[in-house]
């Protein structure tokens, strides 16, 4: 028997274990010397020291006849080398050189004994602890690495909604913080903070003093059939964007061009020659000009925008032999031309004048409700009309001031009053105060440029033949005269007040055309929207 490991074999330095045969014998044979590769160390700190067998003695075999070559050789069998295994032991070579083994078919693994040995062929024992086993992925994995995604989407979505909501806070708090520093500024703008006047303040002031700009004409709707007529003012105020329809009773008293008084009624049937200037007296206002409509003209005007919806709130009947149409009562009734002239003109038997004019009203609201909002139709309807007007509004003027008020009755931007006066002409206070210094923006500094100084009379005596006296001298003193109508109760001594205090020096001089000691003059509310106002006393004594 030959030992492999004999130091003294001249063929041991070169022979080395290549394999074993199918018995699992060694097999020994001449290999080129190959450069040594690194093995890797032992994991020794995972597993535990390989245990120690006893070495039994090697006995020597017989070798296997030589087989004859195969045609379709296989790639040469080259021992697989595991990191967890020792390396084999070196063999001293074999008396004679063998030829290289056959492949051997593929097999099936060795089957595995309860006690962690493996029967292989020949006898051999093998443990699992000397091979290396490839990592099987658990079935478990794949939950574990859902779960993960899940805890991990989840704690996205928890810093996500933190973030969200610190935005939230973030930007809840900028506004409240803008919200405070816009109110305390408008407040401060106002003067609504105590102790500070802001530049608001001012005006707001001035614009209630009636310093806004407005544009108005004044209409009068003469009545060719029946007779009568009903005049208002078309305003549209440029400052706020808002229109407006103001009523005037033809009872108001107006001065004529001579200084007497007469009524609004009697001036437009008498031509209506210095109306205009007559209520810019009366009212303070500057009229831009006069647009006289007749009802056959009305009627056409109503034709021509496709008629008109009304609310009415009386019914007027038929009149067969002015072949005037009835109209009924309520709300959205459809009017033509016809109908539209005969529910404005109407005025029911016992019923004031006060509410024919709000019939007016309601027409001419709803036709400018239908005028084009584009200036150039505008007047373009107001042409076919076939109307004669004043020169000084033609029909480009006209319908440009329509088409303009007109929007703002198409956004309920509009508003009708009625100017209320007093049986005897004179207007009331309220009406003063709410329509002619609200609507209208009437005051005393809106005269005329170079027209006189205008004077308001109110009769505090109880004795016309004072009143007649007064109203002389101060007409013939060169001075415009108001009406003021008669107070309501008698005064004992005479008053004569202005408002702005650089018509003080005029309010002395009509004192001293009245005869009226200076002592009579101070500053005050007027009740009559004229320069100086007098409120006539007892104590005035005709020269």
């Amino acid at each position: 028997m030959n030992d492999p490991q004999d130091p003294y074999d001249p063929y041991a330095a070169q022979q080395q274990l290549i394999g074993y045969d199918a018995y699992g014998r060694p097999v020994y044979g001449q290999v080129t010397a190959q450069p040594v590769q690194p093995v890797p160390p032992p994991y020794e700190q995972q597993y535990a020291p390989y245990p120690q067998y006893p070495q039994y003695p090697q006995y020597e075999q017989p070798y296997p006849e030589p087989q004859p070559p195969d045609p379709y050789p296989g790639p040469p069998d080259h021992p697989q080398w595991i990191p967890h295994q020792a390396a084999p032991r070196q063999q001293p070579p074999a008396q004679a050189p063998v030829p290289a083994p056959v492949p051997e078919p593929r097999r099936e693994a060795p089957a595995e004994s309860a006690a962690g040995a493996t029967d292989a062929p020949g006898g051999r024992d093998y443990r699992t602890e000397q091979f290396a086993f490839i990592d099987q992925p658990d079935e478990d994995s794949q939950d574990v690495i859902d779960w993960l995604a899940f805890t991990e989407s989840r704690t996205e979505r928890r810093e996500e909604a933190r973030r969200r909501g610190r935005n939230r806070v973030v930007a809840l708090v900028v506004v409240l913080a803008l919200s405070a520093v816009g109110g305390l500024g408008y407040l401060w703008y106002t003067g609504g903070l105590p102790f500070l006047d802001g530049p608001g303040q001012k005006k707001g002031a001035a614009a209630a003093a009636g310093a806004q700009k407005r544009d108005m004409i004044v209409v009068h709707l003469r009545n060719t059939k029946h007779g009568g007529s009903s005049t208002a003012l078309l305003v549209d105020n440029v400052t706020t964007g808002q229109g407006a329809t103001v009523l005037i009773p033809n009872t108001l008293g107006v001065p004529k061009q001579d200084g007497t008084a007469t009524s609004l009624g009697k001036a437009v049937e008498e031509g209506g020659l210095g109306t205009r200037e007559s209520l810019d007296t009366v009212l303070g206002t500057r009229i831009g000009g006069t647009w006289r409509l007749d009802t056959p003209f009305l009627e056409r005007l109503v034709e021509l925008v496709g008629g008109i919806e009304v609310d009415t709130d009386a019914a007027v009947p038929a009149d067969e032999q002015a072949k005037t149409p009835a109209v009924a009562q309520g709300s959205g009734q459809s009017l033509t031309g016809a109908m539209a002239v005969a529910y404005a003109t109407y005025r029911g038997r016992g019923e004031p004048e006060a509410k024919q004019l709000e019939r007016t009203g309601r027409v001419l609201y709803a036709v400018l409700r239908k005028i084009p909002g584009d200036p150039g139709a505008a007047a373009t309807t107001v042409e076919s009309m076939g109307q004669i007007l004043d020169p000084g509004l033609d029909a480009k003027n006209l319908g440009g001031l329509l088409s303009r008020i007109g929007e703002h009755a198409k956004v309920a931007a509009y508003r009708t009053e009625v100017l209320t006066v007093k049986p005897d002409g004179g207007l009331t206070d309220e009406a003063g105060r709410k329509v002619v210094k609200e609507v209208l923006g009437g005051s005393f500094t809106a005269a005329q440029p170079g027209a006189a100084p205008r004077v308001g009379l109110k009769d505090a005596t109880g004795d016309e033949k004072a009143q007649v006296a007064a109203k002389a001298a101060l007409l013939n003193g060169g001075y415009g005269f108001v009406d003021g109508g008669r107070a309501d109760r008698t005064a004992a001594a005479t008053r004569i007040t202005y408002q702005d205090q650089a018509q003080r020096d005029r309010a002395v001089d009509v004192a001293k055309t009245l005869g009226l000691p200076e002592t009579a003059v101070q500053k005050a509310e007027s009740p009559v929207n004229a320069d100086v106002v007098v409120v006539l006393g007892k104590d005035y004594k005709p020269s």
